[in-house]
């Protein structure tokens, strides 16, 4: 899927499916109940964003990786279903498809418990902090609360941020077993996205150990210039890491020791509120 949050993250899914092979060739999994005309449909359906609010045949191809003839198809049998509309060249979502998020917020506890909490967080700190699960290469926001100083991010529930380059990423990459954690870093493409971004493979596994030794990760302008973020691991009772907690900072408000002294208490706090209330999701 390849929601959006950053302007790389419809960009990042092309870069992804085209690395593999093309749709129509794609090994299908051992169980033959493994139906592959939904799968190409979930893909073109997930490429809507806000880089890319309406999308050509030709454009759905490119960022799904499918062929021409296969994204026609999955676009015709989407808008046939109502969750597309088109205009006879661009295909743009529908409000059905909401449905499929509300599926989701609506039946797994996470979201529901960290709202309030995240809602509390923003207004003590009067920042912006987020709810994010690891899902491919990427963190996909699950819970936000926006402070009234919004970042140009423009992050929702639904957004994408790069793993690699991002603390919710680097928390969440931590909390997977040593080996699983390098060899996702590096087969993920890893851009650089602002002049400060680590992204040599070794570079960001030693960042994501340094989190693993200190119980969080920063990024000081890395996924986007001007902005600070922190984020600390979400544990259940098990031990295991099912989320990454976050706030973020503009880098004029604050330089990056002010933040973590002023934002790191209140973050693990939230945490921890959080965390006390989770079953293992």
């Amino acid at each position: 899927m390849c929601g959006a949050g950053l302007p790389q993250a419809s960009e990042n899914c092309a870069m992804r499916k085209n690395a593999t092979t093309p749709d129509d060739t794609l090994p299908a999994p051992a169980d033959k109940s493994f139906v592959a005309s939904l799968h190409k449909g979930l893909e073109v359906l997930a490429c809507f964003g806000r880089e890319h609010s309406r999308l050509t045949l030709s454009e759905a191809a490119r960022l799904t990786g499918t062929s021409p003839a296969s994204a026609r198809r999955a676009l015709l049998t989407l808008q046939a279903l109502g969750y597309l509309d088109s205009d006879g060249r661009r295909w743009r979502v529908t409000p059905r498809v909401l449905l499929l998020a509300h599926a989701y917020l609506a039946s797994r506890p996470t979201p529901q418990l960290a709202q309030p909490l995240l809602d509390a967080l923003s207004e003590r700190t009067r920042e912006s902090a987020s709810l994010g699960q690891l899902l491919d290469d990427d963190v996909v926001i699950i819970a936000r609360s926006t402070a009234r100083r919004s970042l140009s991010t423009g992050l929702g529930i639904g957004s994408r941020l790069p793993a690699y380059a991002s603390a919710i990423g680097r928390v969440l990459l931590a909390g997977l077993p040593p080996a699983e954690a390098a060899r996702r870093v590096r087969a993920m493409p890893r851009a650089a996205l602002t002049p400060r971004t680590v992204h040599r493979s070794d570079d960001v596994l030693a960042l994501v150990q340094r989190c693993r030794e200190q119980g969080w990760a920063g990024n000081d302008g890395e996924l986007e210039a001007g902005v600070r973020s922190m984020a600390v691991p979400v544990r259940d009772r098990d031990g295991h890491t099912v989320a990454g907690l976050s706030i973020s900072v503009r880098a004029e408000r604050m330089g990056f020791e002010e933040f973590r002294a002023n934002m790191l208490p209140p973050l693990l706090r939230a945490r921890d509120s959080l965390a006390a209330r989770l079953v293992r999701d």
